[in-house]
């Protein structure tokens, strides 16, 4: 571990977090974690990040060991639709995030095909092999996944030129106006979460269609293309709309009336052409048991 010690001179009043900002060259980010882990003390006692310094304030800094990432196999269940010399077609489950990140470093779908595949792509290295895509931890259904590098550069163009087809299907609260639009906007990082997402003109472009399939009293069955890949784009995109996916509790109802264990949101079918042979190959998934189950109930309230 490295130690820094700070002796405050003309700084006055000044928050913790902004005089260590300034002086240290780490984000503002990493600081607040650092004291909030206990790493920053002022005249040897842990504080808060809004602690105001005054001059003559002995401010000590440790800094811990970078923590050397790389996922490791485990033996975590995987439903593979379809594998080659190239790629695999996942039909991920929900409750699993696609790869490692922040504090999470197992239990990830990286760490189960580390374990099912013997060989994966290498471009976005350790921490995401063989990753072109991804799905939010509680969205469930297809995904495909490069076994090499070539596959997964060819992959990625084509999702870069949008003309990879991605459908979705999803529940929504309430009904839509209109059996089928499109949604155009710009989606960026929320300033008031920063681990969700927002409508905004500061955004990237994020361009979704939708076709309702089925209509209930208080609710609509919905599919889903996206030509762009945004973070969240369809939650965010079904919130704009003002009927935001059931059993989403980050951009829907606090309250939900079924219960899931996460959002209604499902990756039923992807088109794309193959790496190798140049076919143009679809995969479809089946909606997994608790979607099933709440469409069922649903269907039989509304005979």
């Amino acid at each position: 571990m490295e130690n820094e010690i700070f002796v405050v001179e003309r700084n006055e009043n000044q928050r913790l977090d902004v005089y260590l900002a300034f002086i240290l060259p780490y984000t503002r980010s990493y600081i607040k974690n650092l004291i909030d882990d206990g790493n920053v003390t002022v005249n040897g006692e842990v504080v808060k990040c809004g602690k105001s310094l005054k001059a003559g304030d002995i401010v000590s800094v440790t800094i811990p060991p970078a923590v050397v990432l790389e996922a490791k196999p485990e033996n975590i269940p995987l439903n593979i639709i379809y594998e080659d010399k190239d790629l695999a077609v996942i039909n991920k489950q929900r409750g699993i995030s696609v790869h490692p990140s922040g504090n999470i470093y197992t239990g990830t779908l990286v760490n189960a095909l580390l374990y099912h595949l013997s060989e994966l792509s290498t471009i976005n290295g350790v921490i995401r092999p063989g990753i072109v895509h991804r799905l939010d931890k509680d969205t469930t259904g297809v995904m495909v996944v490069a076994k090499n590098d070539r596959a997964h550069l060819a992959l990625s163009k084509q999702i870069a030129e949008r003309t990879v087809v991605k459908k979705y299907i999803a529940l929504l609260e309430g009904n839509l106006p209109q059996d089928n639009g499109s949604v155009v906007t710009n989606i960026a990082r929320s300033e008031k979460d920063r681990k969700l997402m927002t409508v905004s003109d500061k955004g990237r472009l994020a361009i979704t269609d939708y076709k309702v399939l089925e209509r209930f009293s208080d609710n609509c069955l919905v599919e889903f293309r996206i030509h762009t890949g945004r973070t969240h784009q369809i939650r965010v995109h079904a919130k704009f709309l003002q009927h935001p996916v059931v059993g989403d509790l980050s951009y829907g109802y606090k309250k939900q009336k079924f219960n899931t264990t996460g959002q209604l949101l499902h990756s039923y079918s992807l088109t794309f052409v193959h790496p190798s042979s140049g076919e143009s190959m679809t995969f479809t998934a089946p909606l997994p048991d608790d979607f099933a189950i709440v469409l069922d109930k649903l269907r039989k309230i509304n005979k």
